[in-house]
């Protein structure tokens, strides 16, 4: 990977975030904010991509020119189809820059099919059906050091997932977040659809597409400045804490607010969410170099295959 392959992979990322054309205000200011952050390291202006991207001063064509390998081409595609499939199934536009992508790109048919196929399918991992209590149960049905285990888990699952090189594991993560979230409403007596935990994310100030530009933008400069992966575990603790920190922060920040949203019984402002989750992501960032070497080892006895269908089961 030269230093020229990370600025081309997190513009085509940006371009797949902004292929449908029905980005909202928010979406946006909420990229825009990401890509300052990841640009306050100096290291890689992130912000500039942004700018250019949203301009229109670079395409899909342009980009693609400047990676170096076919292994670049192939991520390339990877990060843009789970960008697509981040916040739910493909729409009609994003279709059509995805198909174009990996023409320009010069990918393998048969393999943008299959890692299409395989993205969709977790765009659209079921939560169980069911009916929702009236009026809400006054206590969870799961103790309070039950609901903190389980958070912690799904955090260090998430911390260790962002360690692997497969593209697939990183997009395991989201869903895997709405899965939490879903058991924690449920123990509450709320029976919740994708689309009120998509709100209720995006009442927080998470975008689901915008999260994993974060997740990648932050795996990229790892990559690039010897701080990442490239195409095994990292050595070393600070190392980890690039990619696993994002995804374990993000993880156990939703688990928390979640858990206080609907013991509250869903009566929290979009204020209060959002200063609430910004609280607790800094609460996060405190103890990740306490359960660092938990995501290290978790990372190395995944079995991700075995993950991903659970997810879709």
């Amino acid at each position: 990977m030269t230093t020229t392959d990370p600025q081309s992979l997190v513009t085509i990322a940006l371009l797949a975030a902004f292929a449908d054309g029905n980005n909202t205000e928010a979406e946006r200011a909420e990229v825009k904010r990401i890509a300052d952050s990841l640009s306050a390291s100096g290291e890689m202006n992130i912000a500039a991509i942004y700018q250019d991207v949203l301009m229109k001063r670079v395409d899909v064509a342009s980009a693609a020119a400047q990676l170096s390998s076919a292994e670049s081409k192939t991520l390339a595609y990877e990060l843009a189809v789970c960008v697509c499939d981040a916040d739910g199934a493909q729409t009609a536009a994003e279709k059509q820059f995805l198909a174009q992508l990996a023409q320009t790109l010069g990918v393998d048919a048969g393999h943008a099919r299959a890692f299409n196929a395989d993205a969709e399918s977790l765009a659209a991992a079921p939560l169980a059906a069911g009916t929702s209590v009236e009026p809400p149960l006054a206590a969870s049905t799961m103790s309070a050091a039950e609901q903190d285990a389980m958070i912690l888990n799904y955090a260090i699952l998430n911390g260790a997932l962002e360690l692997l090189p497969d593209t697939m594991a990183s997009m395991a993560i989201i869903p895997l977040q709405m899965r939490m979230v879903y058991r924690i409403g449920k123990s509450y007596g709320y029976e919740l659809d994708r689309g009120h935990i998509k709100d209720f994310l995006a009442t927080a100030g998470v975008g689901l597409a915008s999260q994993y530009i974060e997740q990648a933008g932050v795996k990229l400069i790892g990559k690039v400045f010897g701080r990442g992966l490239i195409g095994g575990l990292i050595g070393g603790l600070a190392k980890q804490a690039v990619s696993s920190g994002f995804s374990f922060g993000t993880t156990y920040a939703l688990g928390h607010l979640a858990k206080r949203y609907y013991a509250g019984g869903r009566t929290f402002s979009t204020a209060v969410l959002k200063d609430t989750y910004q609280n607790l992501l800094g609460e996060a960032k405190s103890l990740e170099g306490q359960y660092l070497p938990a995501i290290r080892d978790k990372a190395r006895t995944l079995n991700v295959a075995q993950i991903l269908k659970e997810v879709r089961a």
